[in-house]
């Protein structure tokens, strides 16, 4: 789906706001069970309420959010999950790998919206993203290619890299296919590949120490709430003190970071507003396929360029859709 074609949605999705109230059984005050796989998703979460207002469910009238956080600790998404469940919510909005294995877990009845994921198909969420019955919905993007257009940006502003490191968490079942496949398109530009794993704060001056003891050029951040949102800021910082050039998502980018090559996660969480609406009119989350991420942004921190003494080439600056100067 393009971006016009996805902003036509959602802004047919507001203009329709008033249909969409009519719609909705009158007196009926829906449930709606959202779970945070770490603690700072809030631009999300409230990119998800201004899509729900916009179909015309508004918190304090006719609709409460049972809201639980896991604050990175993915181990805890399960029991969340389950509590949701027994909450008996009309609907479980979750998001990324985890979430939505812990989901898929937890129930089969109650229906699953995964706001975003990287590959719903190789996580196991679901069998294919065309109608395949099942409770669980949503969008999805194929996260292997984000991981190696990251290495290829990075290899074109600054072409002499010869050895690049990922950070990855390990707790997150997507990396597999993504560590597998950067790997192999490292050896096809000759360049070096170093996947170095963190599960939490307590790792990040080990790795750093790891990567520069091991002469790293630079280094990607993998998509993990913990990495992502959660600590990349840290990472960010970690990266401007041992000046290795660095490559990310867009909230990276601003927090420091080199280079973003990402989904832009605010419009995939208003569109989430769009199955949950379908699903409290009566759909069928087995009848809604999951969608497929194809706007994809690049973004560029001149700031930092500057800082490494880099020069980002001109063909590479045009394509940008964000530049921090």
């Amino acid at each position: 789906m393009d971006r016009r074609r996805f902003l036509l949605t959602s802004l047919a999705g507001a203009l329709a706001a008033p249909l969409a109230a009519q719609g909705q059984q009158p007196g009926k005050v829906y449930r709606i069970g959202l779970i945070g796989v770490d603690a700072a998703e809030g631009p999300g979460h409230t990119a998800l309420r201004q899509g729900l207002r916009g179909f015309g469910y508004e918190e304090g009238k006719n609709l409460v959010v049972e809201y639980r956080a896991a604050e990175g600790r993915y181990e805890r998404l399960p029991a969340l999950s389950a509590e949701l469940v027994r909450l008996k919510v009309d609907v479980l909005v979750t998001s990324s790998t985890p979430g939505a294995l812990a989901a898929k877990q937890a129930t089969t009845t109650v229906p699953v919206v995964v706001a975003i994921i990287g590959d719903a198909v190789a996580a196991g969420i679901v069998p294919s993203l065309a109608r395949r019955g099942g409770n669980i919905t949503g969008s999805q993007f194929h996260y292997p290619d984000i991981m190696v257009k990251r290495l290829e940006l990075l290899r074109e502003a600054a072409p002499r890299l010869a050895r690049i490191a990922v950070a990855f968490n390990p707790g997150n079942q997507s990396i597999g296919p993504a560590l597998k496949a950067m790997e192999a398109t490292a050896r096809l530009v000759n360049v070096e590949f170093q996947p170095v794993a963190i599960k939490g704060p307590h790792d990040f001056d080990r790795a750093f120490a790891v990567l520069t003891q091991g002469r790293t050029d630079a280094f990607i951040v993998a998509d993990d709430p913990m990495l992502r949102r959660a600590h990349g800021r840290a990472i960010a910082d970690l990266a401007a003190r041992w000046r290795l050039p660095s490559a990310g998502d867009s909230a990276f980018v601003s927090n420091g970071g080199l280079l973003g090559y990402s989904v832009n996660r605010l419009e995939v969480w208003r569109r989430a507003a769009y199955f949950v609406d379908r699903i409290l009119k009566g759909a069928d989350p087995g009848d809604l396929p999951f969608e497929q991420i194809d706007r994809i942004d690049v973004a560029i921190n001149l700031k930092t360029a500057k800082a490494l003494g880099l020069t980002i080439p001109p063909s590479l600056l045009a394509r940008a859709d964000q530049v921090i100067e």
